[in-house]
C-alpha cells in the first residue's frame, strides 16, 4: 500500500476515535452547502452534492444534520463560500498543498500564512508546486461479508481503477482524475457505498526523513487541518511504517 493510502487509513481510524469528529462534520457540512449553492439541492442532478452526502454517511453523520446542511445551502442569505488553494514548503524541503473553503478570504490568507511562518515554512505562489503533485480519485470502501473481491476488482478495473489495495477490512481504489465520475457511477450501479471518496493531490515522489522530523512535519499538518477554513492538506512526506506503528 502506498504511503498516502497508509496515511489516509491512519487518519480515518484516528478521526473515528478522537475529538476531531466535530471538525470533520463541519468540513462536510461546508462542502454540502457549497455543492447546493453551486448546482442545486437535488442529489440526482448534482454529482458534487451526491458525493458530499455519501461522504457524510461514511463519516456517520446523522441524517437530520445532512438535511439541515442541504436546507442551509438553499437559503438566499447563506454564507457565500469560495475555494482557495495555498502552496509552499515546510522545513526539510517538504512540499505542502492546502485546500480551503472560506467565506472570508482575508482571514484565510492570514491564518494560512501565520501557520507557515510559525513553523518555519514558506508560502509560495499559486501553481508553484503543481509539477510535484497529480490529482487522483481515491475511494475508501469497506469490505462486506457478501463482497466477491475478484468480481469487484474486475468491475472497477473496467471503470478506470488504476490501483486497488486491500488492508484492515478496507479497499482503496485509485483512479485518474478524469475517471473519478465514472468510478463514482460504477459504485452506485453496484450499490456499494464508499466510506470516503475524494480527489486527492498525490505526490510524484516522496521525501523520507528521520522519525523526529516526520513528527514535526505532521504537527504542522495538524495545525493546518485544525483551521476551520481548511478542507484538505496534501504533502510529499513519506509516511513510514515506524510512524504508522506509533499512530495506531
Amino acid at each position: 500500500m502506498s504511503g498516502h493510502n497508509k496515511w489516509s487509513t491512519i487518519k480515518r481510524k484516528k478521526g473515528a476515535a478522537d475529538a476531531k469528529r466535530s471538525k470533520v462534520f463541519s468540513k462536510i457540512i461546508k462542502e454540502i452547502t457549497v455543492a447546493v449553492k453551486e448546482n442545486g439541492f437535488d442529489p440526482e442532478a448534482n454529482p458534487r452534492l451526491r458525493l458530499a452526502i455519501s461522504n457524510a454517511k461514511g463519516a456517520s453523520m446523522p441524517k437530520d444534520t445532512i438535511e439541515r446542511a442541504i436546507s442551509k445551502g438553499k437559503e438566499k442569505d447563506a454564507a457565500s463560500f469560495s475555494e482557495q488553494t495555498f502552496e509552499g514548503y515546510l522545513p526539510n524541503g517538504i512540499a505542502v498543498y492546502v485546500e480551503c473553503t472560506t467565506d472570508n478570504q482575508q482571514r484565510t490568507v492570514s491564518n494560512v500564512r501565520s501557520i507557515f511562518n510559525k513553523f518555519g515554512g514558506n508560502l509560495g505562489t499559486s501553481g508553484s508546486l503543481s509539477f510535484l503533485f497529480e490529482r487522483k480519485g481515491i475511494f475508501a470502501i469497506p469490505v462486506t461479508e457478501d463482497m466477491d473481491l475478484d468480481d469487484f476488482e474486475l468491475e472497477v478495473i473496467d471503470s478506470g481503477a488504476e490501483d486497488i489495495t486491500a488492508e484492515d477490512g478496507m479497499i482503496t481504489v485509485t483512479t485518474l482524475m478524469e475517471d473519478f465520475g465514472k468510478m463514482q457511477k460504477k459504485l452506485e450501479e453496484l450499490k456499494i457505498e464508499a466510506e470516503n471518496a475524494e480527489l486527492q493531490r498525490i505526490p510524484h515522489e516522496t521525501i523520507t526523513l528521520e522519525l523526529e522530523n516526520i513528527k514535526k512535519i505532521l504537527r504542522v499538518v495538524d495545525a493546518f487541518e485544525d483551521d476551520d477554513d481548511v478542507q484538505n492538506v496534501f504533502h510529499n512526506l513519506e509516511i513510514t511504517d515506524e510512524v504508522i506503528a506509533e499512530m495506531e
